[in-house]
């Protein structure tokens, strides 16, 4: 009796299969069922999860002269040949320092990830170097790094920064999620114009964005410039963080 009804099993699966691969539109309704039953699946916890990202100690929104900076960064298209997202690959991090977390980016629209990269990553790049290196990086790239094909972009110090408008930029920010308070917003112009004035009072600026470094970038006390809200952006790349909390084995650079 076992044996005959194992000899039927696979009549019966067949019988069953054959009528979805004989009609082919029963067979497209259950693949689309399927498809949105694994669907459902993964969406539907996304609904009533607050966020997907693990707030990680010390991640804040970017100052209105790093948001500034950012904005050219992405302007000029920086992020076509430079990724910020380091893999977890020993290469990576033994080159570039312990690897990209996703709350690091969670105040970033868009986000800089990617895995293109014509030069280095910049996720860490905050420090890394001085500012008279980004300066002269930007300015003329092979001066300090011989090998670079990447263009230069000597115009930034000597063009004006436009702020007038950055605190409508951050109020943009906040409706897509990024939580800057409304003394954020209306304090926006005089951060941004505080943070690259060394001799300004930081001390606003400090308590709204903590860790916020404060200094001329650009080198040109007379000039606030697209420079100086770019490498103050750079400056302040994979600084938040403090992975040694995290690991002590981070190789942080």
């Amino acid at each position: 009796m076992a044996e005959a009804a194992t000899k039927k099993t696979p009549t019966s699966l067949w019988a069953k299969h054959a009528f979805f691969e004989k009609n082919s539109i029963w067979l497209v309704i259950g693949i689309l069922i399927v498809v949105a039953i694994g669907g459902l699946v993964e969406i539907v916890p996304l609904f009533y999860l607050k966020s997907t990202i693990e707030k990680v100690s010390g991640v804040r929104p970017w100052t209105p002269l790093e948001l500034a900076g950012r904005n050219i960064y992405v302007r000029e298209g920086c992020y076509n040949c430079h990724s910020q997202m380091i893999r977890p690959l020993r290469d990576e991090v033994e080159r570039y320092g312990h690897y990209s977390l996703a709350a690091e980016s969670m105040y970033d629209h868009p986000f800089q990830w990617g895995s293109k990269r014509t030069g280095p990553d910049l996720a860490r790049v905050g420090n890394k170097y001085s500012d008279e290196w980004q300066r002269q990086h930007l300015a003329d790239p092979r001066s300090v790094v011989p090998g670079s094909i990447m263009p230069g972009y000597p115009f930034l110090a000597r063009t004006r920064l436009k702020g007038e408008y950055i605190a409508e930029d951050l109020s943009t920010q906040a409706e897509l999620g990024v939580p800057y308070s409304p003394e954020m917003v209306e304090n926006a112009l005089a951060d941004l114009r505080a943070q690259a004035d060394p001799n300004a009072d930081a001390d606003a600026l400090d308590e709204r964005y903590p860790g916020a470094q404060q200094r001329d970038f650009d080198g040109n006390p007379a000039l606030l410039s697209e420079a100086d809200a770019l490498i103050a952006y750079l400056q302040a790349l994979g600084t938040m963080v403090d992975f040694k909390l995290y690991d002590d084995k981070a190789n942080v650079r």
